[in-house]
């Protein structure tokens, strides 16, 4: 039972913009300390403002090597190690996740995009603010339209990282699709991260939400894109913001992905973001009005000690109590690599509304990337491919 005296103290504490004292609080809280513990041992450090953004890194968790999984060393070599809640008191900042990046080399122009396509840069700028990004254009693009994935990176990546590690643009050369990526300043969040907790970013027609949907209507002025085959995924604070981008423009989005990530409206300030992140989040609102949800695709390691597995179970209940839906289990392994439970909720029509993928002995990381990018566990099912099937089997109704 999570203790309201430290849940109201943390919140008091966020309402006076002293972020690094709440976070404290909270995390003494999930170790299992009474109140009355937790706020003694609550040492004054440093009082950030209430606009200094949450930092929610999306590192992966470490893969244990054995003789029988040689390509866990592989991904060990991009992975910081285990996961730990932290205090970054000399940087004035909050944060959730591990410090102490390895340091990378940029991912090559091979292992982003495939021999014939482009990849080119643009900038979409509006009164809510500027967010540059990266486009894949596939080379047999020849003006017809095409459908168009919108790819929200993790925290601490970039376009290219994120390009790189998914392989995206490489399946989507193969299904003939536009890819963006927008990318998340240090100046919007000090790690790179969506801010897809804060009140402000979770409404339609405003902050990162209008961000993120005028660049997909700037690439589709731009290009011939097919208006309804648009879709929205991302990898952890970059998948809590697709699942944003689903609840507020479900006439945009006819699918989105969630890897790694949490569902709408399950936190709005710091207090609920660590709680939800630790624990998965509560009941939470629906923001679409109580429509019926965007066709979703989950993926989630059953070894994350980043964001729990209990979220992505989470969108898959939210699923069964909103939709008449049909149930389906299927179970796999990975030669070499992990097992999974795959579940698929179908409509009363059989239209496969929510597929969740739960990833036995996975953490915090995209599942079946490549080591050329951050965070991911080349020993998982290929999330990309299967995100991607899932999205060209969906359009908008027709109006």
């Amino acid at each position: 039972m999570l203790n309201q005296d430290i849940i109201r103290e943390a919140t008091r504490l966020t309402r006076a913009g002293q972020l690094v004292e709440a976070t404290g609080l909270l995390q003494r809280m999930l170790r299992g300390e009474s109140a009355a513990d937790a706020r003694s041992r609550t040492g004054s450090h440093i009082a950030l403002t209430e606009r200094e953004p949450l930092i929610i890194e999306a590192k992966a968790n470490p893969i244990e090597e054995t003789d029988s999984h040689p390509q866990s060393r592989q991904a060990n070599s991009a992975q910081p190690g285990a996961h730990r809640a932290l205090l970054d008191s000399k940087k004035g900042r909050s944060g959730i996740g591990l410090r102490g990046v390895i340091k990378r080399a940029p991912p090559s122009t091979p292992d982003i995009v495939p021999e014939g396509a482009r990849f080119i840069e643009g900038m979409y700028s509006s009164p809510a603010g500027s967010r540059a990004y990266r486009l894949f254009i596939p080379s047999r693009y020849q003006e017809r339209p095409l459908p168009l994935v919108v790819m929200l990176h993790g925290c601490t990546q970039s376009p290219d990282d994120f390009a790189a590690g998914t392989r995206m643009n490489f399946i989507a050369e193969e299904q003939d699709c536009f890819v963006v990526y927008p990318a998340q300043p240090s100046q919007a969040n000090q790690a790179k991260c969506w801010n897809w907790f804060r009140t402000a970013d979770q409404q339609r027609g405003r902050g990162e939400p209008s961000l993120i949907a005028g660049i997909t209507r700037q690439i589709m002025r731009d290009y011939s894109v097919d208006r309804k085959r648009i879709y929205v995924g991302g990898l952890s604070a970059g998948a809590a913001a697709a699942a944003v981008m689903g609840a507020t423009y479900d006439d945009l989005y006819a699918a989105i992905g969630i890897h790694s990530g949490l569902a709408c409206g399950v936190a709005t300030d710091l207090p609920s973001a660590l709680v939800a992140m630790r624990h998965g989040g509560s009941d939470h609102k629906v923001i679409s009005g109580g429509r019926t949800p965007v066709p979703t695709i989950v993926f989630h390691g059953d070894r994350d000690t980043t964001v729990h597995p209990n979220n992505g179970g989470q969108i898959l209940e939210q699923s069964v109590r909103t939709i008449s839906t049909q149930k389906k289990v299927h179970r796999g392994q990975v030669p070499g690599g992990h097992a999974y439970t795959r579940t698929i909720l179908s409509d009363a029509s059989g239209r496969a509304m929510l597929e969740h993928w739960n990833i036995h002995g996975a953490g915090h990381a995209w599942s079946g990337g490549s080591a050329a990018g951050s965070y991911t566990d080349p020993r998982g099912p290929d999330a990309t491919r299967e995100m991607l099937r899932f999205f060209l089997e969906h359009s908008l109704p027709e109006e």
